[in-house]
Order: C-alpha cells, then sequence, then structure tokens
C-alpha cells in the first residue's frame, strides 16, 4: 500500500508511508491522488483531499464529521440508539431558551461545550449560578441528564473491530473520568454490551477509529461521546493500535466478495 500521512507521530513506524505537513499538501497534488490512503489529515483539509483529490482518508470521513461537534454525535446516537443516549437538551442560546432548559433538567445535569476533549469543557451544574455561568460562555446550550457513575468505559475502535477496552475510574476531585484530568484507568473486564454497542453504533455510523466512552446504569450502556483521536494512556497492548490500523487499511482496500453474507445486527437497545 502507498501510504501518505499527516501525524508522524500516529504513524511512527508504518511501513511504505511519505509524511507531509498539512500546511504543504497542496504542493504534493498528484502524490497524495497516487496514494492508497492518506492517513491523518487536519479536519480543515478534508473537503480539498474527500472531494477535490479524491482521496481515500483514514479516520474516514464520518469519523472526522461526527467527532468534530458534540451537538452533530449526540444526534446521530440518538439516530441509532436513542434508548442508550442520554436524555440531552440542545437549544439557542436566548433567555427563553436558559428557562426552558432550567425547569426541565433535573439538578445536578451536565452541560457541553460542543467541541472539546480531554475532559474540557464539561461542567456539572449543581445550581442556578452556575447555570448562569455557563450560558454566559456557552454559544449553543447543550444540557445532558446527569448519569450518577465513578466510572465510565473506554473501547477503542478500529475499522470493524475493537482494539481494547478498558475502565477509567473518577478522578480525585470527582466528576471527570478522562484521564488527562486525573482519571485512573482500570483493566479489569468490561461487561461486553459496552463493547457491542461501540462496535455496532461504529459500524452504523462509518466511523473506523475512535475511542468511545459508555457509562454503565443498571446493566445498561449509554454513550457519553467519542473522541477520533484518542489518547494511548490505556492502551497497554504494544503496537496493537498500529497493526489494527494496517489489517483495516489492508482489508478495506480489498474488493469484498459480493456473495458474503452481511453481520447480523442486534435489535436496539442492547442490554442485559
Amino acid at each position: 500500500m502507498r501510504l501518505i500521512s499527516f501525524d508522524v507521530f500516529r504513524t511512527l513506524g508504518f511501513p511504505d508511508t511519505q509524511v507531509i505537513k498539512p500546511d504543504h499538501f497542496l504542493r504534493h497534488k498528484d502524490e497524495l491522488r497516487a496514494a492508497d490512503w492518506v492517513l491523518f489529515p487536519e479536519y480543515w483539509q478534508l473537503n480539498a483531499l474527500v472531494h477535490g483529490l479524491k482521496c481515500r482518508v483514514f479516520p474516514s470521513e464520518a469519523s472526522y464529521r461526527i467527532g468534530h461537534d458534540k451537538i452533530e454525535m449526540t444526534r446521530a446516537f440518538q439516530a441509532v440508539a436513542p434508548l442508550n443516549t442520554p436524555w440531552t437538551m440542545i437549544e439557542a442560546n436566548g433567555p427563553r431558551e436558559r428557562e426552558l432548559v432550567w425547569d426541565a433538567m433535573p439538578l445536578p445535569f451536565v452541560a457541553k461545550r460542543p467541541r472539546a476533549s480531554m475532559g474540557e469543557g464539561v461542567w456539572l451544574i449543581e445550581d442556578r449560578a452556575g447555570w448562569k455561568r455557563y450560558c454566559e460562555s456557552a454559544d449553543v446550550l447543550y444540557a445532558q441528564e446527569y448519569l450518577p457513575i465513578d466510572r465510565d468505559i473506554r473501547v477503542v475502535i478500529v475499522g470493524d473491530r475493537v482494539v481494547t477496552a478498558y475502565w477509567r475510574h473518577q478522578a480525585e476531585q470527582g466528576f471527570y473520568n478522562n484521564v488527562a484530568r486525573g482519571g485512573r484507568v482500570d483493566h479489569s473486564p468490561v461487561p461486553a454490551v459496552a463493547t457491542e454497542l461501540a462496535l455496532r453504533v461504529a459500524r452504523d455510523l462509518g466511523v473506523d477509529h475512535a475511542g468511545f466512552d459508555i457509562a454503565m446504569l443498571a446493566g445498561m450502556p449509554y454513550l457519553l461521546e467519542f473522541n477520533r483521536l484518542f489518547g494511548n494512556q490505556g492502551l497497554n497492548q504494544g503496537g496493537a493500535l498500529k497493526q489494527a490500523i494496517l489489517d483495516h487499511l489492508s482489508r478495506a482496500s480489498t474488493p469484498k466478495d459480493p456473495h458474503t453474507p452481511l453481520d447480523p445486527t442486534p435489535p436496539w437497545p442492547i442490554a442485559v
């Protein structure tokens, strides 16, 4: 395979891979057109690469588009797994909408900024003053029911396979499970329903490189979000991610037998 990468660190050790700086991509249009795969471009490059140069990109375009914005992500979750999506209100940030959300959401509840990661841009709203501070900083109101958990599950998906799954315990200051905010990784076995949910949703949405965050409540898995570019702190299998990516690219490059039966899809929601 002829590969071109825009992220030297995420593709370190990949064979037959040319690395190009994102800002210089228009100097390499012929190489990009000839490549089998273009790996880890910046979000702002997508339209030029996919629609202009007809490149095949990894992660998939759906991984970029859906993963770029929590509002679009939540609506996608609601479309394919509504009973596994926490109750969420998304409204314009106006006086009437602020009161509407405040009156509807039981305390405490979670408010988010649509474009953030690693636990940034997430607030636990416990009183009117906290809601007012959030509203004053938000462009759009995004409020979600609070799930009383002290850990969540990270499921790493590459292609149509689960690479790994592990628990993330809450940080000492509470609320945040993100490792970047002090959360603790635990490799104890996770419920199969969590990995099954992440894999099915990834397949339904066309997402092929993501770390899904899933909460378990009374045996039911709930989709919190996914990150297209996830940290590797919980990946205790050296080289597994790289090999999973290369295997996926190879499989996706090979035409499928039209007589191969489709995978059966279980009914929603997934539950024990």
